[in-house]
């Protein structure tokens, strides 16, 4: 008898914590018909645990528990039965709210990295279009000196500013061409991630292959434009961290499925600690937010002394 009780008790105890839990998830879920029944369940289930505590306290009752019992069950079951059927209104309800989520968080991307790329377009051309011609102005007056009957000395210093000043041209149209790459404007994807990899040479600098069939196919903009920024970026980290002598590259297309393929042989890097790791590094992060952005995926495979591979999917 005493241990009837005790668990009696411990399942109006639980049953009424699951009540208290369900009420209180009612306004999680904009009071949603299903979870009510569901709440209406468990409370239905405490009232049929309180009645059956009754003939522990009373001898005579004045109504039959059982059939009172009975029927509670029944109006349970229904309830937990209707509220199961309906619940798919909830899962509904929070897919719908994850989706409307996602696509607020994919235009806030789109917009920063269209609001960047126009930033970067504006500074290019202010520095090719205003700054070019004054220092072309100024070599061509530096030039008119050096012609000029002069003292070696003074020759020398002329030389030495003329040279000065063509690097700076020099630059300046570099600087110019990586914010804003005329090769993606004109040509393509293909063509300016060739180019970028052509003008990427000197000593110490790894041997870059690239091969693609896609010269002369255009994408969306902004497809382009994070693909070649990714492989800029992938560049940019093997040429700071891998201690690479080779990277390969290849743009490829697969169905409606866009693929850059990038491998280095360097010293590789621990994949999991990288970019699952809680501080994720070398640009990988960056890397992701711009792929989410146009439907794209980024696989790293990798391991320390063994190089590293990256494959980058867009679905276009």
């Amino acid at each position: 008898m005493l241990i009837t009780q005790i668990a009696l008790i411990l399942s109006m105890a639980l049953q009424l914590v699951a009540a208290v839990l369900a009420i209180r998830l009612t306004r999680v879920t904009k009071y949603n018909l299903s979870w009510i029944l569901i709440s209406a369940g468990f409370l239905l289930m405490l009232v049929s645990r309180l009645i059956d505590m009754i003939p522990f306290f009373y001898e005579k009752i004045p109504f039959n528990t059982a059939s009172v019992i009975t029927w509670i069950g029944f109006v349970t079951s229904l309830c937990f039965t209707i509220g199961v059927i309906l619940i798919r209104r909830i899962f509904n309800f929070i897919r719908k709210v994850e989706e409307t989520r996602r696509e607020a968080e994919k235009r806030v991307l789109k917009a920063v990295i269209q609001t960047e790329e126009n930033e970067r377009k504006r500074f290019a051309k202010d520095l090719h279009d205003d700054l070019g011609p004054l220092l072309s102005a100024v070599k061509m007056s530096v030039s008119s000196l050096t012609a000029m009957e002069q003292d070696d000395k003074r020759k020398e210093i002329l030389r030495n500013t003329d040279h000065l000043i063509t690097e700076a041209l020099r630059s300046i149209k570099e600087i110019s061409n990586n914010l804003s790459p005329h090769m993606l404007v004109n040509f393509g994807l293909a063509s300016a991630i060739k180019d970028l990899t052509n003008r990427i040479t000197g000593p110490g600098i790894p041997v870059i292959r690239f091969d693609s069939d896609l010269f002369g196919v255009r994408f969306h903009e902004e497809v382009e434009v994070v693909l070649y920024r990714v492989a800029g970026e992938l560049i940019n980290n093997t040429l700071k961290h891998a201690q690479a002598a080779n990277i390969e590259m290849q743009l490829t297309r697969q169905g409606n499925v866009l693929i850059l393929t990038y491998s280095d042989d360097g010293k590789g890097f621990d994949v999991p600690e990288v970019i699952h790791g809680p501080v994720k590094g070398t640009g990988i992060s960056n890397m992701v937010s711009r792929l989410r952005s146009v439907r794209g995926t980024l696989e790293a495979e990798s391991s320390p002394e063994s190089g590293s591979k990256f494959i980058i999917r867009v679905l276009l």
